[in-house]
């Protein structure tokens, strides 16, 4: 499929903002929109490898770079989703953007306040495999003013589970209450009265170093129980709390 499309005339400082993102799945959308005009999801899943488009999408839109999607017709024939620059009067010149310097300082900031550590396994992580997130989803409020207390640091994985929640709620979608973000367990897992608006409680776990061979024993009896892990180590909790009761 042609994805060439007659690309409009940008300022300086939003080409000059593009170059400054580095970070790889980001910058192939930028690359690519750059000389082409726009990039297709099929394109980013064939070309690029990306199996969850509209994730390297909202990349893009959180280093500040504004995003619109429209139809074009794949190769199968079939209408898909491409994406293109939207509105450049949108874009935001002044905050994380791509900026390492200040990413740094923000990092060091949040380090120095909460601990070298991920806010949902609550565990101690290299600083470098720490990742700054918005405790509130840009697509529900917007940039915040750059102060600590509107970012939290996480690590990969908790980042992921934590962005395939909240793009599945549904005030991400269409609700766009701040409020309801700001009781979210994804905001403040230490003081929370739902998970994406669903009524559950949870508490996410990590094993490492020499822990990991207190998980590798729990799981041993777990499998010989015929029980899946989760549910073995609440019915531990549930007898120890049990137990205590009784006591």
């Amino acid at each position: 499929m042609d994805s060439s499309q007659q690309q409009p005339l940008l300022p300086d400082d939003f080409i000059q903002l593009c170059q400054l993102v580095t970070a790889k799945r980001p910058k192939a959308v930028i690359d690519h929109i750059l000389e082409y005009g726009f990039v297709t999801t099929e394109e980013l899943k064939q070309r690029y490898g990306y199996n969850h488009p509209p994730r390297a999408a909202r990349d893009v839109q959180e280093h500040g770079i504004p995003l619109e999607t429209f139809r074009v017709t794949g190769s199968d024939g079939r209408r898909i989703a491409a994406y293109r620059f939207g509105d450049i009067s949108k874009t935001r010149f002044s905050r994380l953007s791509g900026r390492t310097g200040l990413s740094k300082q923000l990092k060091d900031e949040l380090i120095d306040k909460y601990g070298c550590k991920c806010f949902i396994y609550l565990e101690k992580v290299d600083k470098r495999e720490l990742q700054i997130d918005h405790r509130v989803p840009f697509e529900v409020d917007g940039e915040p003013e750059l102060e600590a207390e509107s970012f939290m640091l996480l690590c990969g994985s908790a980042n992921r589970a934590k962005s395939w929640s909240c793009e599945h709620c549904e005030n991400w979608k269409s609700i766009k209450d701040k409020s309801i973000c700001l009781s979210c367990y994804w905001a403040y897992p230490e003081s929370y009265t739902h998970v994406a608006i669903q009524q559950v409680r949870r508490i996410d776990l990590m094993w490492q170093g020499d822990n990991i061979e207190i998980y590798e024993k729990l799981k041993q009896q777990a499998v010989r129980l015929n029980k899946e892990i989760p549910e073995f180590i609440k019915e531990i909790i549930e007898r120890e709390i049990r137990q205590s009761n009784d006591s």
